[in-house]
């Protein structure tokens, strides 16, 4: 199997501030790729690098076995990229900007046209509105078909669902699902645990701008927690708290917080004991998930 994403020790410095360090990636054609972090750990610059919009310090990138460096231009014709944030000229229609946009690809003008409006119906994008005009969400739903409307062989997406309502991030899911099928490689760049997990195959995660560990999705979700919130009406009796799994746990009179790892079966046994007003269990963003699970990681 052909690997599409390659790195060796990349490294991106910003004078004494830190960008990314040694970084090594590989992903394998046809996979749907996770690219998981906290805010700031490192995402947008391991892609903006891989992407030649700013140039590494040091290490190695290749791209369809190419080097970035020397061969970005046409890399990026193969590539589809979607940016955390998307900004545009304002007073350009939706379609003109499309249109615009495809010059830029050596792709039939007629497919592009075509796909265009093929994507902006799905999305439920109005080709005829000025960017300036459009909510985020809509502006987002530009930059999906920017990023998709030349069928790339690569589709990069950095944080991609901010801006969309929950029905259109089902959509979104939907279509990179097709797109993958089509033979698109996916590099799926989040800090959100579930949409990792919906979507992806392996997820590599970084952490201050080094990657901690690369698992396999069903590896991520077994070593995952659960935030566990329980409003009561009496006090809880503390040996029921002695569970093994719990962590973190933040207790009054009248509440409990705490993160769980194990038996979902043993957990429900354990709250079905307490006398509860209300309960939540949710599963915790990158963020909590970083700062308690994979704190030995980086240590």
């Amino acid at each position: 199997m052909e690997t599409i994403i390659f790195t060796q020790n990349l490294t991106k410095r910003y004078g004494k501030a830190r960008g990314i360090e040694a970084v090594n990636l590989e992903v394998r054609e046809g996979e749907i790729f996770g690219f998981i972090g906290p805010n700031g750990a490192g995402k947008s610059t391991t892609i903006r690098t891989l992407l030649g919009l700013i140039q590494p310090t040091s290490g190695v990138a290749k791209i369809f076995g190419q080097d970035i460096t020397h061969h970005g231009p046409e890399l990026r014709q193969r590539i589809g990229y979607l940016p955390s944030e998307v900004f545009y000229y304002d007073n350009m229609r939706a379609i003109d900007l499309l249109r615009y946009s495809a010059k830029f690809y050596n792709h039939p003008r007629q497919e592009t046209e075509k796909r265009m409006h093929q994507l902006a119906e799905l999305l439920n994008l109005d080709l005829g509105k000025r960017i300036d005009d459009l909510s985020y969400g809509n502006k987002k739903k530009v930059g999906i078909v920017q990023g998709l409307q030349h069928q790339p062989d690569l589709i990069i997406l950095d944080e991609p669902t901010g801006g969309l309502d929950p029905l259109m991030q089902q959509t979104f899911f939907d279509l990179m699902q097709s797109e993958n099928q089509r033979g698109a490689t996916i590099l799926f760049s989040s800090h959100i645990l579930g949409e990792v997990q919906r979507l992806c195959d392996r997820v590599a995660i970084i952490k201050e701008g080094k990657i901690v560990a690369i698992e396999s999705i069903d590896t991520l979700r077994k070593n995952s927690h659960v935030i566990v919130h329980a409003e009561l009406a009496a006090p809880a009796d503390t040996k029921l708290l002695k569970l093994p799994g719990i962590t973190n746990l933040e207790k009054t009179a009248s509440s409990l917080r705490f993160l769980y790892r194990g038996d979902t079966n043993r957990l429900t046994a354990m709250l079905a004991k307490l006398q509860l007003v209300n309960l939540s269990i949710e599963e915790p963003d990158l963020e909590e998930l970083f700062l308690h699970y994979y704190q030995k990681d980086a240590a």
